[in-house]
């Protein structure tokens, strides 16, 4: 008999009725079937908390935490954080999907590897859940320095073996952009490497509001952590930030396959 290690998924919601079924249906498809799903509803006022409470009650493994003010993304996924009880933390947001086998891969993976912290590749689709044809695969390894200057971990893929990175490492901090990439650099500037899965196991959802609204914050948010949250001097902030602005545009064609 196989003993498996539990698998703890990380889902920010607010106001996702759109998404959420889905999203939750794709993890509990997975052949992985070891897991807990903790959903921290940052105060929706739409139907996301009855659609999770209903899927809930058929599968326990699906936890539904309600937040009494709205805190942000960060502030809901340190609570799942603090809720967790699996070996693994990954996670998956509110409107994103992932393939059948993207946990059994992924763990299996980082046991091979030996290593604690990891991403996978994924594919694009848009606000309708329509395949773009696109996808991003993640480079063998990647350090500190390297995702300064090429931010191309996302948090769809990403998973953590805290019995080897210590979970203190995975608390967001209070920001209400790029918290998500804050936290990988404090993994990444405690030593330890993000090994890249080079297939594709999720679907990240590109929405028309990511794509218009979102890119100036997107900019901004990027050198706020170059310069108040990683602290780096002007000069390597310009560097780093020319690169990022490179390869952000780099994804934005991607490679088709």
């Amino acid at each position: 008999m196989i003993m498996l290690d539990k698998v703890t998924i990380i889902t920010p919601t607010w106001n996702d009725e759109k998404y959420i079924k889905k999203t939750i249906e794709s993890v509990r498809n997975q052949t992985y079937q070891d897991w807990e799903m903790i959903i921290v509803d940052d105060c929706s006022t739409d139907r996301t908390v009855k659609i999770v409470e209903a899927i809930s009650q058929k599968d326990p493994r699906v936890k539904l935490v309600r937040q009494k003010r709205n805190g942000g993304a960060a502030s809901a996924r340190n609570r799942a954080l603090k809720e967790s009880t699996g070996r693994y933390i990954a996670y998956l947001d509110a409107d994103d999907i992932w393939l059948p086998t993207k946990i059994e891969k992924q763990v299996q993976f980082m046991k091979d590897k030996q290593c604690g912290f990891s991403c996978a590749s994924y594919k694009v689709i848009d606000d309708e859940g329509k395949d773009l044809n696109k996808e991003i695969h993640m480079l063998p390894v990647v350090d500190y320095m390297g995702f300064l200057t090429n931010n191309l971990l996302q948090t769809v893929g990403i998973m953590v073996d805290t019995s080897i990175v210590d979970k203190k490492y995975l608390v967001m901090p209070n920001i209400r952009l790029r918290q998500d990439a804050a936290t990988w650099l404090q993994v990444l500037k405690a030593g330890y490497k993000c090994y890249g899965i080079d297939e594709v196991l999720a679907k990240y959802r590109r929405t028309k509001k990511s794509l218009s609204s979102k890119k100036f914050k997107a900019v901004k948010g990027m050198w706020k952590l170059y310069r108040e949250i990683e602290k780096l001097s002007l000069p390597l902030s310009c560097y780093c930030f020319v690169r990022y602005a490179f390869f952000a545009v780099w994804k934005r064609i991607y490679r088709k396959r």
